[in-house]
């Protein structure tokens, strides 16, 4: 059913497959915001490459910034890039390339190219993020048979010196990210042709483990990690849903909650969970779990902890927001235009996932690329069960004063055997009151059926 479906655009699930780790020792852990580290675990140093020195001069703002909400064309605006990578000139920069790059690049020589400018690494880690992540080092660990993380504090990553691939996507999922996030949403489904698919939902998500303004830290063994709402305006035949719930911190508790209104009965009803490799409406170009790069339960793959590479990546991707910007112009064949993407030459952790060979996944292996400064998946190459790379998504993070982190803005998700592209969450041809409003307070019972109930009438 339709309603059952919209879920999939509207919730990140988590969980974990069965491995135990240990804490680090104290003095590791003191290593953390020294010489050598930031406080959540990345390397200070630049490298001969080009990635840049970490300064973490600015937290919040920035020289020059004129509003905390809307769009902000950041204070790189002026650069020019450094060179382009084209199909042409691939090979002469593949060390740093991703195959899912080079994939791009040779599947659409005349649409792809990458736009490479200098590397900045200059947003700092506000202190009750540090404090957490030092307190984590310490104390968290894997809980039980891989379904959670117990003895951690909520709104820093649970692992700043990774192990394992377990714990790599634990620090994924628990890093700092907004506390709340609310915007009326566009996206456009790309086809070979040039025709466009539109969706249009208002969301809002509240992560109660990242609220800057807790006397005491959240523990990453409450109940709710997060609460979500989800009302569908686009396309016509699914306007007037609306989806709401939880998801919990520890799959042991249960999976994910949810209840949908249906305007054609008037009525919310519980809704089955929605996961994995679930396509998601309208387009279905990627799966519920390929969200953000990866947001799913882990426990059909084996994940393997490849370590650091130097990759260029999406960073700093301001300017695609920008209202200036039509879809018209934004939207081109193959992908979206590439005058209006950025790429930085950064480090990266490269964390691999395998089907296992028991279980069912339309992914027989993904492969992750996450900054280690923020621990949020930038790219990945996605693999179909036959071992050909399949799908490429790429996340378009820009700096969000009112969260002083990275915020999730347009999303890509490129289907190269279907050869069309989704691009998710788009906000430039929005009213500026519709676009993204980061850490306004909101309440649990905003989420709740009886909120479901309200909106839909």
């Amino acid at each position: 059913m339709r309603w059952i479906a919209s879920l999939g655009m509207a919730f990140w699930a988590f969980a974990a497959s069965p491995i135990s780790q240990a804490k680090v020792s104290a003095e590791q852990a003191a290593q953390l915001g020294g010489e050598q580290l930031t406080c959540t675990g990345a390397e200070r140093a630049g490298s001969d490459a080009g990635v840049a020195v970490y300064s973490g001069q600015w937290i919040g703002q920035w020289p020059g910034m004129k509003k905390e909400q809307g769009f902000e064309p950041g204070p790189y605006a002026d650069e020019k890039p450094l060179f382009t990578i084209t199909a042409e000139n691939a090979a002469q920069y593949a060390e740093h390339l991703t195959d899912g790059q080079k994939a791009m690049l040779e599947k659409y020589p005349q649409q792809f190219r990458m736009r490479v400018f200098p590397s900045h690494r200059d947003f700092g880690t506000p202190d009750w993020v540090c404090a957490a992540a030092r307190y984590n080092a310490e104390h968290a660990e894997i809980d039980g048979d891989g379904i959670g993380v117990k003895n951690g504090q909520g709104g820093a990553l649970a692992f700043p010196f990774p192990q394992n691939g377990l714990e790599a996507i634990w620090s994924v999922r628990t890093t700092h990210r907004a506390w709340t996030e609310e915007g009326t949403l566009d996206n456009a489904a790309v086809y070979p042709n040039g025709s466009i698919s539109w969706g249009r939902m208002v969301l809002r998500t509240l992560a109660p483990m990242n609220d800057p303004t807790a006397k005491a830290r959240p523990s990453l063994s409450d109940k709710i990690a997060a609460y979500f709402y989800s009302s569908i305006l686009l396309p016509e035949r699914d306007r007037g849903t609306v989806a709401v719930g939880y998801q919990f911190n520890n799959q042991a508790q249960g999976s994910t909650q949810a209840w949908a209104y249906q305007p054609g009965t008037r009525r919310v009803r519980q809704a089955p969970e929605v996961g994995y490799d679930y396509p998601v409406p309208p387009a279905s170009l990627h799966t519920t779990d390929e969200d953000t790069g990866f947001n799913g339960a882990t426990d059909r793959f084996t994940w393997k902890l490849i370590g650091k590479q130097e990759r260029y990546v999406p960073y700093h991707n301001f300017a695609i927001n920008d209202p200036a910007i039509k879809y018209s112009d934004l939207l081109s064949k193959g992908t979206v235009n590439p005058d209006y993407l950025r790429y930085e030459l950064h480090r990266v952790w490269v964390v691999e996932a395998t089907l296992k060979p028991e279980l069912r996944h339309v992914y027989g292996k993904r492969r992750l690329y996450i900054d280690e400064d923020t621990w949020q998946i930038l790219t990945a190459d996605n693999y179909d069960t036959r071992g050909n790379l399949w799908r490429v998504p790429m996340i378009l993070y820009f700096y969000a004063p009112a969260a002083q982190t990275y915020h999730r803005g347009v999303q890509l998700f490129h289907d190269l055997t279907a050869q069309a592209y989704e691009a998710d969450k788009l906000v430039n041809e929005q009213p500026a009151q519709n676009w993204w409003v980061i850490n306004k307070p909101m309440q649990a019972g905003q989420f709740s059926p009886s909120a479901a109930a309200r909106a839909g009438r």
